[in-house]
């Protein structure tokens, strides 16, 4: 499967996944009511801290996957790995869910505040949640085999399927069978149950054949050559949740479910400038990998750099407009002028931050390939130490505002201070091409067309053509990127001699 049809594939998935996600939003709060909603992104924050358990083998597998495609190691050693790496998911899932669950009527008593909602209805929701974040967590094994086999395609129409269910389905399900708590998480237990079943049918018919006969024993020694890459991995993610999440911890048990639920939105809207550059990074990484493997260092710096343009330009854009727009997109999303001017500022700031973090993470892609990840623990250990405190710090006193600014510095020191010194170290000469012709030249055209067009437009209408207006705005400043980028340019003209050659002919 070539990349391009794995990005293209992995976009169209995503973007489906995100609106569909974020479109349904305002439904939950109708049907459920702000404090359940405020439950939800509780469920969503759990989730994330779960990830801390990975111990870095869910990118290890697809590492290793992808490395097993490019020719350096064999059949039985890749078996080998993947069933050890399956007994140790399995019992991770167990402790880790199975703590969630016994601590489940301590978090609702005592770190949750709601008024509304019975005290026995947000326990029996956290004990399903804990159920829930387990085999959702699990399913990060077998989505490292797939990813890793390149085979995208596949994996992108599946994640559309469960987020049809997750999302859509839920819906009548509300209206039908009940809108408690209870009722909405019962459901998504059912989703995550066919979830996991689904990935681990395709995920076997994936791997190697074994020979008749042949059982693959659970052994520690496969795991001991990949330990060390995997524990940086998890390092770096320990790191990427307390970063991302902190903020979301502390305010959970400082904002009231209500108040909770209206910042998770704000958070939510933010999330889908992240999205937009996943799909890029889930494409390249294995490819990445598999280019080092063979030693391509032309062909991999080449891919890193055309990359970076493209998330440069999708993620940009929809940072940018976010940013200047925050509360007509929210006023047309959601219907409620007062909830968007009180979550306007938090998504424009988080939007912005967001888009930085997008972008800043292509030299950690780099490192991954190499299979190097040493400096990028170092820098990630220097960055927990100074900003974890600071957004425990400024959430505690300035609540969700002060966590989203903190959001933002930290994302704007980590691009400006700390990347160079990761292209200086794994691809000399880099540094300059990349924050010129890559990033800030096409990011800063961008920013001045976003700003200009905030204050000449007016965009007080109904919802429809405010919505119309926003999305006019957006293609706007995602067309001065792609004039920025030279990358884009060359493909856009590309395409253009193509259709013009057929149309002569």
């Amino acid at each position: 499967m070539s990349l391009r049809k794995n990005i293209i594939a992995n976009y169209a998935s995503q973007i489906y996944v995100t609106l569909v996600g974020i479109i349904m939003v305002p439904l939950y709060i109708k049907y459920m009511g702000a404090e359940t909603y405020g439950l939800v992104g509780f469920y969503a924050m759990l989730q994330a801290w779960f990830t801390l358990l990975d111990m870095g083998l869910s990118p290890t597998v697809s590492r290793e996957t992808a490395r097993f495609h490019g020719g350096s190691t064999t059949a039985n050693d890749y078996r080998r790995l993947v069933r050890a790496l399956e007994g140790v998911f399995i019992v991770i899932a167990i402790v880790g869910g199975g703590s969630l669950f016994m601590g489940a009527d301590a978090i609702a008593s005592q770190w949750l505040t709601f008024a509304k909602l019975p005290l026995s209805e947000v326990a029996t929701s956290l004990h399903l949640i804990s159920v829930i974040v387990a085999f959702r967590w699990t399913c990060g094994l077998y989505r490292g085999v797939i990813t890793g086999s390149q085979r995208l395609v596949w994996l992108s129409g599946f994640n559309v399927i469960i987020a049809t269910l997750r999302f859509g389905a839920v819906i009548p399900w509300l209206i039908y069978v009940g809108s408690s708590p209870i009722h909405f998480f019962l459901f998504q237990f059912f989703v995550a149950i066919f979830e996991l079943t689904v990935l681990v049918f395709f995920a076997y018919r994936l791997l190697p054949m074994l020979a008749s006969g042949q059982r693959i024993k659970w052994e520690w020694a496969p795991l001991k050559p990949v330990l060390k890459f995997s524990l940086t991995i998890a390092f770096t993610s320990a790191v990427w949740v307390m970063v991302t999440q902190t903020d979301k911890l502390v305010l959970s048990k400082l904002l009231s479910l209500s108040d909770y639920g209206h910042y998770a939105l704000g958070v939510l809207a933010a999330g889908a400038v992240l999205f937009l550059g996943g799909p890029v990074s889930s494409a390249i990484i294995p490819y990445m990998a598999k280019l080092e493997a063979q030693n391509d260092q032309e062909s991999l710096i080449k891919i890193y750099r055309q990359a970076t343009q493209l998330v440069a330009v999708l993620v940009g854009s929809a940072a940018i407009t976010m940013a200047f727009f925050s509360n007509e997109l929210l006023s047309s999303w959601t219907g409620d002028r007062f909830l968007a001017d009180k979550v306007a500022p938090i998504l424009s700031v988080y939007a912005l931050g967001n888009g930085i973090l997008a972008i800043s993470a292509f030299p950690s892609y780099l490192q991954y390939a190499k299979g190097n990840m040493r400096l990028h623990l170092q820098g990630n250990a220097i960055f927990l130490v100074i900003f974890v405190p600071l957004i425990v710090w400024s959430a505690s006193n300035y609540g969700a505002a002060g966590a989203a600014r903190t959001w933002l510095l930290m994302n704007s020191l980590s691009f400006f201070v700390w990347l160079p010194l990761v292209h200086k170290k794994f691809s000399p000469g880099l540094n300059r091409v990349w924050y010129s012709n890559d990033t800030l030249f096409i990011v800063i055209p961008m920013v001045f067309t976003g700003m200009l067009l905030s204050n000449i437009i007016d965009s007080n209408q109904n919802r429809v053509i405010q919505a119309a207006i926003i999305l006019l705005c957006g293609m706007l400043v995602m067309a001065t990127g792609v004039m920025a980028s030279s990358y884009l340019r060359i493909k856009i003209k590309e395409i253009f001699l193509n259709f013009r050659g057929r149309e002569l002919n």
